[in-house]
């Protein structure tokens, strides 16, 4: 598997358009296992093989990301499909032109909670816990708007049924979200990888309690997002970053193994167990999805309950958020 993987990263760095000069680009991201495909494309060398020089500004959520977009700090973005619709919606010029990964939201339960759960439904289990601990469970995600949070009142609302009044509801950053689950601030959170195995590796009794495809089926995650401005004035150089970003999403689905440390040394400080990395890129392998068309209906749905909730202030042109040309060119290489 290992020399197949090889094989077809040696070919799309071949395949892949090589710039006459280096191509100075701003990157915003935030340090989660849903923008591995940057990690990776930064250590196997397909960046600087394409001719792309990388500055790096990393961020904690993606409410200060559409902040820097909106000031017009970034070239480009690894940020979630929420965020870029709320940056596109006030004004940022970008445009989506690949996604990141599918799927990737899962509710984790700790004990007590994580035993309400067996043989209960979730609104039961939410009582049970209510009842015995005379206050709701605490459930922890991302800032309102973000992705995580979306998929959270979505799973309340429209696939469990669940009144939102049951649990309390905090919004944290990514390091405050799983300090919180490890020292038992919280009941449970609904986050992302790789703060889910974490929690699984390191908090005995800790439950996946409800996993991505039951709280939103086909939920858009994280995405590459770049300026037009690039788009128009660079146009190979945004190829080359998508043809890497295809190339890092083959190693990551097809061979945890080897992209394991590549991630590990960009998430969670660098200080996370290579082998929790490897367990979440792993538990992610058949969410690691490049091809934005796959998300553009998930993505319409996304829209129109932040519409529904008032967490995206007006519709935004679904459209013009997408360039789906820019991946068919670079797929085709």
């Amino acid at each position: 598997m290992k020399t197949a993987i090889t094989t077809l990263f040696a070919a799309s760095l071949a395949a892949a358009p090589v710039l006459a000069q280096d191509t100075e680009i701003e990157i915003g991201y935030m340090p989660i296992l849903p923008v591995s495909q940057l990690f990776v494309a930064l250590e196997n060398g397909a960046l600087d093989e394409a001719g792309l020089s990388t500055d790096l500004v990393e961020f904690q959520n993606g409410p200060a990301m559409v902040q820097a977009l909106l000031a017009g700090q970034l070239d480009v973005a690894y940020l979630g499909i929420g965020p870029a619709m709320v940056a596109r919606g006030r004004g940022a010029d970008i445009k989506v032109v690949a996604s990141n990964i599918v799927e990737q939201i899962s509710l984790v339960a700790l004990p007590p909670l994580a035993a309400d759960f067996e043989g209960n439904d979730a609104a039961a289990a939410f009582e049970a816990f209510a009842a015995r601990e005379g206050r709701k469970p605490v459930i922890s995600t991302f800032p309102t708007g973000s992705v995580p949070e979306t998929v959270l009142q979505y799973w309340l609302r429209e696939e469990a049924g669940i009144d939102p009044d049951l649990i309390e509801i905090i919004h944290q950053g990514t390091a405050q979200v799983q300090q919180a689950l490890l020292t038992g601030a919280v009941d449970g959170a609904a986050i992302l990888e790789p703060v889910v195995s974490t929690t699984l590796a390191r908090v005995e009794g800790a439950v996946v309690v409800a996993a991505g495809a039951e709280m939103f089926p086909d939920q858009p995650g994280a995405v590459l997002a770049v300026r037009e401005g690039l788009l128009e004035q660079s146009p190979e150089a945004v190829e080359a970053l998508v043809a890497a970003h295809i190339a890092a999403t083959e190693q990551l689905a097809n061979n945890p193994a080897e992209t394991a440390p590549m991630v590990a040394k960009h998430v969670g400080g660098g200080r996370l167990d290579p082998a929790v990395v490897e367990a979440a890129i792993t538990r992610s392998s058949d969410q690691f999805v490049a091809d934005p068309n796959r998300i553009v209906e998930g993505t319409r749905a996304m829209h129109d309950f932040q519409i529904e909730l008032g967490t995206l202030a007006q519709p935004v042109d679904l459209d013009a958020l997408f360039d789906l040309d820019v991946f068919e060119r670079a797929a085709a290489r």
